[in-house]
């Protein structure tokens, strides 16, 4: 039994939405990849695990077309994740909240498959139909089990397909709908048991997950399910430089997309909103000096962009389009008050201590007292 095909027909950009997939955003560096890739690909890939590199950590190619980095960091991190899905090992990217395990698993997805959308979005209360498959039920009455009255999940498709299947905050799930995918990873096949069939796997099929444990009410994975996964940890940006950079990209990106009326964000502002960020995490300011309570909140690089990009629409529209630290206090403050009562200690020691006595930093500790 084959699952219907989900090739797609072009990954044009699309005007007018809000956010596009992978594959469409980055149609033109997609395809210059193809065009140049001459290495030995494995079955059902686009393009070889060098272009798949290549598309993650950027480049240059040999035709003068720069190759934007989609990850930033260290590189081996993403050559060990694209070998594992050569090999019939599912891949699990795991880390705290806010590292880009999302975000990598949409372009590794792009670049194998062209097709970053056979997603399966992990929450407590789904059942297996999530991962196998479901019923037109008025098909279902009027003409019984058949194929017609299947709703294939995306795991099913990307199966018949020979594509990546995306499994978003696995360790959500309920662990007996966790169980599902045991036999579907080991075997490669999906039981049909009301048709008395099964789908098998074509090659170019394999599955990406994404899991944190610093949520609450975290379904543990089995032993089990484990073995079938080979398990990549993608770490918090190492540098100051490194996570400005990706704050940047990823808010620069965004200030275009949008056509937001204001000047793209200064360095400064970014730099002041990831250096507090990275201090908070760390209870250390960043030249080792004083040691620092530390909210309960994540911190992560990901609300680092957040807090950037909704200073730059409080600019946009009650500013005059220059970003300052009055539009940033407000989200940053939310961003570390998550828990008001605990964070609220750590906060106004760190403005005390630390933000009040940089001399550079008087804009931002008047604006954040203001917002306290």
């Amino acid at each position: 039994m084959s699952a219907p095909s989900t090739s797609r027909e072009s990954a044009a950009p699309v005007q007018g939405v809000i956010r596009q997939h992978a594959e469409q955003a980055f149609r033109h560096e997609l395809s210059a990849l193809r065009d140049r890739d001459t290495r030995p690909k494995p079955a059902g890939w686009s393009m070889s695990p060098w272009g798949v590199r290549t598309y993650l950590v950027g480049g240059m190619l040999d035709d003068g077309t720069e190759i934007s980095p989609k990850y930033i960091g260290d590189a081996r991190i993403i050559e060990i994740a694209i070998a594992t899905l050569a090999t019939s090992r599912a891949l699990l990217l795991q880390g705290v909240p806010g590292t880009g395990k999302s975000w990598v698993s949409e372009h590794l997805s792009a670049a194998i498959s062209g097709d970053s959308t056979l997603l399966v979005q992990g929450t407590a209360g789904m059942d297996e139909s999530a991962l196998r498959y479901g019923w037109n039920y008025a098909r279902l009455l009027a003409d019984g089990p058949s194929r017609d009255a299947m709703v294939p999940s995306p795991v099913m498709r990307a199966m018949g397909a020979g594509k990546i299947a995306r499994i978003e905050e696995l360790t959500r799930i309920p662990s007996d709908v966790q169980d599902a995918l045991i036999t579907l990873l080991s075997e490669k096949t999906l039981p049909v048991s009301e048709l008395g069939e099964e789908v098998q796997a074509v090659p170019g099929f394999n599955v990406i997950a994404t899991a944190n444990d610093r949520d609450k009410g975290v379904s543990e994975l089995s032993s089990a399910l484990l073995r079938r996964f080979n398990t990549v940890v993608l770490p918090t940006p190492a540098t100051l430089e490194e996570e400005v950079r990706i704050v940047q990209q990823r808010v620069g990106a965004m200030h275009r997309a949008m056509e937001m009326p204001t000047e793209a964000p200064a360095l400064e502002q970014i730099q002041r909103v990831v250096t507090v960020f990275r201090e908070l995490r760390r209870g250390l300011t960043e030249d080792g000096q004083t040691k620092l309570k530390q909210p309960s909140g994540t911190l992560s690089t990901a609300e680092a962009i957040a807090v950037v990009e909704a200073g730059l629409v409080m600019s946009a529209s009650f500013g005059d389009g220059k970003l300052s630290a009055e539009d940033l206090a407000s989200a940053l403050t939310g961003s570390v008050l998550r828990d008001p009562e605990q964070d609220q200690v750590p906060w106004s020691e760190y403005l005390k201590s630390v933000v009040r006595e940089r001399a550079e930093w008087k804009d931002l500790y008047r604006a954040c007292k203001r917002a306290l």
